[in-house]
């Protein structure tokens, strides 16, 4: 059985050989910028193939994980409106300001019925990684959401040919060796939390429900052409941002207001035959039991304290079989930070606890960060190898 095979019958709720075993990494600065400093750290499709190429050599079943290519140079996954393009009745005017380091593109849209506003910044956090935010949100009240709904242009037909050819691209090279994923531009919430301030819309289901209802839609139906696309290129699995609507929300809350626009993004993408994992890195374990009615065939990483809260052995028990997992081992004070002996410990516990559950993915929880002992990856891999086999 190879790779592929063997993470698409795990991610099918089917039990194979062995427990696949993978890495997450960035296509993008952080481990991989560590590794091959000598690459561009915007040289994207290079640097996908080089973290291919590193988890081959180690013996794992790769998932490559593309995201930043997909949105460059448009920003829909990462944050703001599309200042990208323009029409007739959406007209941008563009200033890009470099402060220290942060460089911000600053985007003011003209619409027949009002003007948006908003900042797109990136900001150097070390050599090679770059970190990308909306830094002023365009949407402030209804007014900014009905302007954005009646103008906001959408997906060009050249942009799907362009990350279509990108993602057969890495298919190609990827082979049997493994699975491709892409980054979506996250699940409603998510996606809601980029174009308006997260603070505010923590309280907008209760203070403006139709507000809220409106916002939800607005991002789900934005996003369904990208994600079409990422589909009808081969990706995969689809993968889908779910942190912002986290377990600090508790699962009255999620159940009651959030859970049912989460469930219909995840419908259109299974219902297209490609599978959805659902990305949730922080608290989790108040969900854990909704997201058997959210329907992704897959929910990770269950990072463990003090990155989330995970009790990957009480969550098994409440899962009971009715999603895979991908149950990860903490990348920073383990992996990062730890010594081998740490990584193999946690490994073995992190492996021997879930296999108790069914089918499941092992990998570090969340992307491997700059200055990470390669030979604590290479225990971390070779240590789940070692105790892959059901």
């Amino acid at each position: 059985m190879n790779s592929r095979e063997r993470l698409l019958k795990t991610i099918n709720g089917e039990k194979t050989d062995k427990v696949p075993v993978s890495l997450f990494i960035q296509d993008h600065g952080h481990f991989i910028h560590q590794i091959h400093p000598e690459i561009d750290p915007l040289d994207y499709e290079n640097l996908t193939f080089k973290l291919i190429d590193y988890q081959r050599k180690l013996g794992c079943d790769v998932i490559a994980r593309m995201i930043f290519d997909l949105y460059h140079p448009l920003n829909i996954c990462l944050g703001g409106l599309n200042d990208g393009v323009e029409t007739d009745t959406w007209k941008v005017t563009t200033e890009y300001i470099d402060k220290g380091n942060v460089h911000t593109k600053r985007s003011l849209i003209e619409t027949p019925e009002g003007i948006l506003k908003q900042d797109f910044s990136r900001v150097l956090q070390n050599k090679g990684t770059y970190i990308y935010s909306c830094t002023k949100k365009p949407v402030t009240c209804e007014r900014d959401l009905d302007i954005a709904i009646e103008y906001e242009p959408k997906m060009s037909e050249e942009y799907g040919i362009m990350v279509g050819n990108k993602i057969k691209r890495v298919k190609e090279y990827l082979g049997d060796d493994g699975i491709l994923g892409t980054w979506v531009s996250g699940g409603p919430f998510n996606n809601a939390s980029m174009i308006f301030d997260h603070s505010e819309l923590y309280m907008l289901f209760i203070s403006n429900p139709t507000f809220f209802d409106k916002l939800m839609k607005f991002t789900i139906d934005r996003t369904l052409s990208y994600t079409k696309a990422f589909m009808d290129a081969g990706a995969d699995v689809m993968l889908v941002g779910g942190n912002v609507p986290g377990g600090f929300l508790g699962a009255e809350v999620y159940e009651q207001y959030i859970l049912k626009y989460e469930k219909q993004y995840i419908d259109f993408i299974q219902k297209s035959g490609v599978p959805a994992v659902y990305h949730n890195c922080g608290q989790i374990m108040s969900l854990v039991n909704l997201y058997k009615y959210l329907g992704a065939q897959v929910i990770e990483p269950f990072s463990p304290v003090p990155l989330g809260d995970a009790d990957l052995s009480k969550a098994i028990q409440i899962i009971d079989g009715k999603y895979v997992i991908i149950a990860g081992v903490d990348q920073v004070n383990v992996i990062q930070k730890g010594t081998e002996d740490d990584v193999v410990q946690a490994t073995i516990k992190t492996m021997e606890t879930a296999k108790k559950g069914g089918p499941f993915i092992i990998q570090n929880a969340d992307f491997l960060e700059y200055g990470t002992p390669t030979k604590n990856v290479e225990a971390f891999v070779n240590t789940a190898l070692k105790h892959a086999h059901y």
